[in-house]
């Protein structure tokens, strides 16, 4: 997950967006590997897969509405991370993280960033 933190750091201060073609490459890698990982993730990287999902999100919602062709694909994406953010949200109560840890942890997260 660190990887892809580190990925996401460098798009976020970038002057210029990717394409669509790099952001769907970037979200299906990141989306394989919170499948593939999600069940024996701890709590940090947990934290940090919500952190990319919320920011993964936002962008494609605007980005859907700014693109008449990619609009629908937009949607998708951000939709399947708003469902991530909600299972690991849903996770880390269950494990006993209150919903203002986990927002004082992606304001942490976010001033690294």
């Amino acid at each position: 997950m660190e990887e892809k933190l580190t990925t996401l750091k460098e798009y976020v201060h970038m002057d210029s967006e990717i394409s669509f073609e790099e952001f769907k490459t970037y979200y299906s890698s990141f989306i394989g590997q919170l499948n593939a990982e999600y069940n024996e993730m701890d709590q940090g990287t947990c934290l940090k897969a919500r952190f990319i999902c919320s920011i993964v999100k936002a962008n494609a919602e605007t980005r859907s509405h700014q693109s008449k062709t990619n609009a629908k694909a937009f949607r998708k994406m951000a939709d399947k991370c708003g469902f991530w953010m909600e299972a690991i949200d849903h996770r880390l109560k269950k494990e006993g993280l209150p919903q203002a840890a986990i927002d004082t942890a992606m304001n942490e997260i976010n001033k690294r960033l």
